[in-house]
């Protein structure tokens, strides 16, 4: 019997890789001797913890850069380089999240991605040419111009100068150039984790749909959003296509759209999909007879395209049975079955509270015992 494990992190008690082996101390205990190949392959949905599921599965170490944070201010930003070397893994929310900016001080004129482009440029003064970027939690509405300027084009007004950064900076740009940008960037690959669909302009765009979690003021979203519109015209002029009205182009305040026009190898792609290539899991899965999966709690959403969700895709079209588990279950999981998980199973084991249930000893042994049964039926 062959077995892979791929499973999401339970976040605040287990890391993805963790969890899988957790459930593989579980499947060794049932029926060991059954057991021709057991792997275990990290997994996240290309959000939060995406960098931590990739560096700890896949033999990566973790870098920190001081970099320029959402309004300007000097942060340090972890990302991490994988075993190849040549592969970076980051989370544009290191840089220019939401989660840096205290809620009264959200300032959308101001907020920059500066930093996300520092960020690229050390990974590759490392020797990085592959990037798998997660670009969710941003504080920013200004397009990606930050992230542009840190690369090295020329962003500039009438007067020749860098226009200011945040959104304010987007009505005065007169000319871009590229001339100042790095040949070594033109060999980079850039994966995009995106599973926003959403335009960069109009009433379902970047200003309109999430300006206002990021302090956009009702009256200000016509006006941040001609700013917008005033670069994608400016992008056009000057590289000559139009990605304004592309799904994701709105991502993260518009940084979907500049990777879009400006940097030439790159795809914006659901964040599952890119991980479940980055872990190479179809390869394991072409021959395995059972696929275990498993998030911190499975619900209806859980089938609605998260990571056991994608897993169970991608098992199912090799045949192979795919079973679940969760730290809790909610009523409504059973549509999970439909999307491909042929069965689900809670964890926690008795009566508990939250804290208990989430300290990472207790979990790793309820994820062991609660395996350990399932394969023990499964064996007989």
């Amino acid at each position: 019997m062959k077995v892979v494990i791929a499973m999401d992190s339970f976040k605040g008690s287990m890391s993805s890789v963790e969890a899988g082996y957790a459930a593989r101390n579980g499947i060794l205990r049932a029926c060991n001797a059954e057991i021709t190949e057991i792997t275990v392959k990290p997994l996240a949905d290309g959000g939060e913890g995406t960098a931590e599921a990739l560096v700890e599965g896949l033999g990566g170490e973790y870098v920190t850069v001081e970099v320029t944070g959402p309004l300007g201010k000097s942060t340090n930003a972890r990302y991490g380089i994988l075993g190849d070397g040549r592969t970076a893994v980051m989370e544009m929310a290191e840089a220019s999240g939401i989660i840096l900016v205290k809620g009264e001080d959200l300032d959308p004129l101001r907020a920059t991605t500066y930093g996300v482009g520092e960020m690229i440029m050390d990974a590759v003064g490392k020797g990085c040419r592959e990037f798998i970027i997660g670009i969710g939690g941003s504080a920013t509405s200004e397009g990606g111009t930050g992230m542009l300027q840190a690369l090295g084009y020329d962003i500039l007004d009438k007067e020749g100068k860098p226009v200011e950064q945040g959104i304010r900076g987007l009505s005065s740009i007169h000319s871009i150039s590229g001339a100042n940008v790095p040949e070594e960037l033109k060999e980079c690959h850039f994966r995009i984790a995106c599973d926003v669909r959403n335009p960069l302009c109009g009433e379902n765009g970047a200003v309109y749909v999430y300006g206002p979690q990021k302090g956009v003021k009702e009256k200000e979203k016509q006006s941040f959003d001609e700013k917008m519109r005033h670069f994608a015209d400016k992008t056009k002029e000057y590289k000559g296509a139009d990605y304004r009205m592309a799904e994701g182009a709105g991502a993260a305040g518009g940084l979907g759209f500049a990777f879009l026009s400006y940097l030439p190898h790159a795809e914006l792609k659901s964040g599952i999909d890119i991980v479940l290539e980055a872990v190479g899991l179809e390869q394991e899965v072409k021959d395995a007879d059972i696929v275990v999966t498993g998030e911190g709690r499975l619900d209806f959403q859980t089938s609605m395209g998260k990571a056991p969700a994608g897993v169970a895709r991608l098992a199912k079209k090799y045949g192979a049975k795919v079973l679940a588990f969760a730290g809790g279950v909610t009523t409504d999981a059973g549509k999970c079955n439909a999307a491909g998980i042929d069965a689900f199973f809670p964890i926690v084991r008795g009566v508990t509270t939250l804290e208990e249930a989430m300290l990472p000893e207790n979990a790793k042994e309820n994820m062991a015992l609660s395996v350990e049964q399932v394969f023990r039926a499964l064996r007989s």
